[in-house]
């Protein structure tokens, strides 16, 4: 028997000969066709809106469980990301697949829970034979559909109406209006129910730990600053060459100078240190105090790392010295500890 061939050519169920010759004109008149039936959806959908919307915000936020959203197909696409939209911005959400539901997973909603029901048809089957148990559980029902006459609005304690007059397909069958006014009305709950928390940034920040917000909002000065005997300091009676070992040896580009009881007295830079020698003067016998900056920048250890940041940016520094509530030298913090934590 003849080794079977490799690399035969594969058939497709569309007519390939017409992409021969790409239309680009056509491709961007369908593009602003598309943003045209979509914005035109949305607006519709504003219209829509009222007190049904005000009840599912309200339920959703009194619910004591969590908001557990279903859907099917490209519905279940938009719900897996009202999910997670609703779970970032401080109400407790979870997806559920309904077929899976039906084989088990349907024992992670309880009857605290709020079910969030999505289908444009409103007759999705496998939504549908969840409806039984999901009455028998005593769960508020929430459905979003395109057809208010449809078995899940019927059924459903509050009707979400997410219809649009045509798909942007030009056949009018792929979903596209449909799952575009699907997610702005999930993205108009979540909004709704962050105003309605008191949802603010350090919230956000606290559900986003790995992102660039959670870094500017969640980490500490305390948190980067070196510490204890890696902080360079000399008293104010060093010689000059005790402050430049002090300097040069803990390697943040400058050192305090600080009194018996840890209190900051001034600083002394390697911008300092070269405008010394700029001018010629002799260092050998000055002491810190005579060549320290008095009044330094410090910052305190429980500030923000952004805060530190912007102190930097503001007088044009490198480094700031920290110090603890009492006013006593505890840290310091230059600007490439910033930059290696990611807070610029």
């Amino acid at each position: 028997m003849d080794a079977p061939a490799r690399n035969m050519p594969v058939h497709r169920s569309v007519d390939t000969a017409a992409s021969d010759v790409f239309d680009a004109a056509r491709a961007l008149r369908l593009a602003h066709e598309t943003f045209d039936i979509e914005a035109k959806a949305l607006i519709g959908l504003k219209g829509r809106q009222g007190a049904n919307f005000a009840r599912v915000a309200e339920a959703m936020l009194r619910c004591t469980g969590r908001v557990v959203v279903m859907g099917m197909g490209k519905s279940g696409h938009v719900g897996r990301k009202i999910a997670a939209t609703l779970a970032s911005t401080g109400t407790p959400a979870m997806f559920v697949h309904p077929a899976e539901a039906s084989h088990g997973d349907l024992g992670m909603v309880t009857a605290e829970d709020v079910v969030l029901a999505i289908s444009n048809s409103g007759e999705s089957e496998e939504i549908g034979a969840l409806l039984p148990a999901l009455k028998r559980l005593g769960v508020t029902l929430v459905s979003m559909t395109g057809r208010a006459d449809s078995t899940l609005a019927s059924h459903a304690d509050i009707a979400l109406d997410c219809g649009v007059d045509q798909e942007a397909c030009p056949l009018n069958l792929a979903p596209t209006a449909s799952t575009t006014a699907q997610m702005a009305l999930g993205d108009a709950l979540a909004v709704a129910l962050l105003d309605a928390r008191g949802f603010r940034e350090a919230d956000f920040a606290r559900s986003h730990p790995g992102g660039s917000l959670g870094r500017k909002l969640l980490i500490h000065v305390r948190d980067l600053m070196v510490s204890g005997d890696d902080v360079p300091r000399v008293a104010p009676e060093a010689s000059f060459g005790e402050l430049l070992r002090e300097m040069t040896g803990k390697g943040l580009g400058f050192t305090a100078v600080v009194d018996a009881a840890q209190e900051v007295l001034g600083i002394f830079t390697d911008g300092d240190l070269r405008r010394l020698i700029e001018r010629g003067q002799d260092l050998r016998s000055l002491t810190a105090q005579e060549v320290m900056h008095a009044s330094p920048k410090v910052i305190r250890d429980e500030a923000l790392a952004v805060d530190a940041a912007g102190l930097m940016e503001q007088h044009r520094v490198t480094g700031v010295l920290v110090i603890s509530a009492e006013g006593r030298l505890v840290g310091a913090l230059n600007l490439n500890q910033l930059m290696r934590a990611k807070v610029l």
